[in-house]
């Protein structure tokens, strides 16, 4: 390589060039570089990489794209350059570098992750490797598809807080959390977490997908849900007239949907608690802790199991939001979930709870 006389040609093509003659010269500096990269010394590559440098700030995006596509799988090629490449603000130019390029250090990834567009993100996620740094990046910035494309991508490392976004985003998610089911190096914690969350269509593709998930599935349903019931502090409110009033219906073959409906819509707390927990075959105690804490998950478990209909559902939980309300967008979002747990499944809930001391605490259940 004549370093000179390269060097006078750039100068003059700078300086006085057309945009043609300036692309002519850039091809012609890459033709150099690519047919003997390998045999170039670092000082060398130095030189190369100086004159990329300067020719970049003087040419038009189609050759900057023309350049980053030859030197994206160069795997000696000028750092200043690349990077330089892989931040360009016209995807077309940063999209082969941040996909392939293996000069790209891990620091330029990081800082164009944080910084650049969606696009960016999405040809970073495309990567063959992904570190856990860059991976909760993408996923807590990325959109969508961002986070779709890093979830499929075998190559791609997550930390504990990378499962922990991925599988908080995948919520009401299918396709996603379905993806993120199918990962072989998912912890069981955050399977038992996702699975928890996941539609029943969800659970059924990956049980097709992977027959050996059915014991995390039941084991994420029946053994997590069971906390919520254990959450809040006894009431102090007394149930003898509500215990013989319901016993009374029962010994009748009486208690049911419709009873349950009644005492809720009249607002009889004690009477709607012990109907509840007569159904579930649960200690009223078990049933009050649900009808009196914050999230309305174990009533729904219980409900679920007690075989009630939608409309029963929907006064109790407005019963036990009491003054506080409920409005029309958390009841359906409740019912939405419930309508998720089968009911068998609900019913093993409850046996199991009803099994165990007050005091067992399990993972939630109904996100």
């Amino acid at each position: 390589m004549d370093s000179a006389a390269l060097i006078e040609e750039l100068n003059e093509a700078v300086a006085r060039g057309t945009v043609g003659e300036r692309a002519r010269v850039l091809h012609r500096i890459t033709d150099l570089f690519v047919a003997r990269s390998a045999d170039y010394s670092d000082s060398q590559i130095e030189l190369f990489d100086d004159i990329l440098v300067r020719m970049s700030a003087a040419i038009e995006s189609s050759a900057r794209i023309a350049l980053a596509g030859r030197l994206a799988q160069e795997t000696r090629a000028p750092l200043n350059i690349t990077r330089i490449l892989a931040g360009d603000d016209v995807i077309d130019v940063a999209r082969p570098v941040l996909e392939h390029s293996r000069r790209l250090d891990r620091e330029t990834l990081l800082a164009t992750a944080r910084g650049k567009s969606q696009q960016h993100l999405l040809a970073i996620s495309r990567r063959s490797s992904l570190d856990e740094a860059l991976t909760e990046v993408l996923v807590e910035r990325g959109d969508k598809s961002v986070v779709l494309s890093t979830a499929v991508n075998p190559g791609a490392r997550f930390s504990d807080r990378g499962f922990t976004t991925l599988t908080a985003r995948s919520d009401g998610d299918d396709e996603l959390a379905a993806c993120i089911g199918m990962r072989r190096d998912i912890p069981r914690q955050h399977l038992m977490r996702l699975m928890v969350r996941a539609s029943h269509t969800v659970r059924q593709k990956l049980e097709a997908a992977n027959p050996s998930l059915a014991a995390v599935i039941h084991d994420a349903v029946t053994e997590a849900a069971t906390k919520v019931m254990d959450k809040a502090g006894v009431a102090a409110r007394d149930y003898t007239a509500a215990r013989g009033r319901i016993e009374q219906l029962r010994s009748a073959g009486e208690l049911g949907d419709g009873n349950v409906a009644a005492f809720a819509a009249a607002s009889q707390f004690e009477e709607t608690t012990a109907a509840l927990a007569a159904l579930c075959g649960l200690a009223i105690e078990d049933v009050d802790r649900a009808m009196t804490q914050n999230q309305p998950d174990a009533v729904l478990i219980m409900a679920k199991a007690a075989g009630l209909s939608p409309e029963t559902i929907r006064a109790i939980l407005r019963l036990r939001a009491g003054r506080r309300g409920i409005s029309p967008g958390e009841l359906e979002r409740c019912l939405e979930t419930v309508s998720r747990l089968q009911p068998e499944v609900a019913r093993q809930i409850v046996k199991f709870r009803d099994r165990r001391p007050l005091g067992t605490r399990f993972t939630r259940a109904l996100a």
